[in-house]
């Protein structure tokens, strides 16, 4: 039988790279996107189904994930990855909606979805958990309060569901990508070059200053580092925290 893994954030950037490994490698994938056009595409990689779901709305997310592994026919991978920015403002600025919206999608998010999911990842001969931290989970970002905390909380989950989940023989552990190459990255820099009035090029080069490897992320990096950590060959390590952003020394 193929194991069976499902992503939340699934259908593009991160999620969908790591969909696209599992598939590769012969996983029956689920993904569970907000985006139903991202969805679309993304569930025509042979492999890679899909359905809609909300990380905000704790009920029907975990309606959701018993829906999409009821469709798996079990369980042995749950990559957590959804997760959404916030406003960028000090934190005597931060609207109290917004950080409260950060809160849900990133971490109860997260919690909601594992919990839904242990029950049959117990089942699982090798069960495994990822969930999707951040650099911003291992310094302070300035202006990003509730991301960063958020990613902070993470980390915690991670390693206490690590401790719970061990008995069962599930392994848990956190990915931290620093800045991740693509359309995302690209957007901020050219937003922080309108704002300072510099070029795009110029705020690359600042942001690449506080790292020794200078170049950002390749999804595909993060993605085959997911695939390892959910592999036989990762069955003894759990709650470990994995930073893959160029040894940086900020999250700024």
């Amino acid at each position: 039988m193929p194991r069976t893994a499902l992503i939340t954030a699934g259908a593009g950037g991160i999620g969908l790279a790591i969909a696209r490994k599992f598939a590769a490698e012969g996983t029956r994938v689920h993904v569970l996107d907000i985006d139903e056009a991202a969805l679309a595409r993304a569930t025509a990689t042979e492999g890679i189904t899909g359905s809609r779901a909300d990380a905000a709305d704790a009920p029907a997310l975990r309606a959701a994930v018993e829906v999409a592994i009821a469709a798996l026919g079990g369980l042995d991978v749950l990559i957590n990855n959804v997760g959404i920015a916030g406003p960028t403002a000090p934190v005597a600025e931060y609207p109290l909606d917004a950080w409260q919206k950060v809160i849900d999608v990133n971490l109860t998010g997260t919690f909601v979805a594992s919990a839904a999911a242990i029950p049959h990842l117990r089942k699982s001969q090798q069960g495994s958990i990822v969930i999707m931290s951040s650099l911003a989970g291992r310094f302070g970002y300035p202006n990003r309060s509730a991301y960063s905390a958020t990613k902070w909380g993470l980390v915690g989950l991670a390693k206490t569901m690590a401790m719970e989940l061990g008995p069962d023989g599930i392994t848990c552990n956190a990915i931290l990508p620093g800045a991740v190459a693509g359309e995302r990255i690209d957007a901020v820099l050219r937003g922080r070059a309108e704002a300072n009035g510099t070029t795009p090029e110029d705020e690359r080069r600042g942001a690449l200053r506080n790292q020794s490897v200078q170049r950002f992320v390749d999804p595909d990096e993060i993605a085959a580092l997911a695939w390892f950590l959910a592999s036989p060959a990762a069955r003894s390590i759990s709650g470990q925290i994995f930073p893959i952003d160029g040894d940086s020394r900020a999250a700024v």
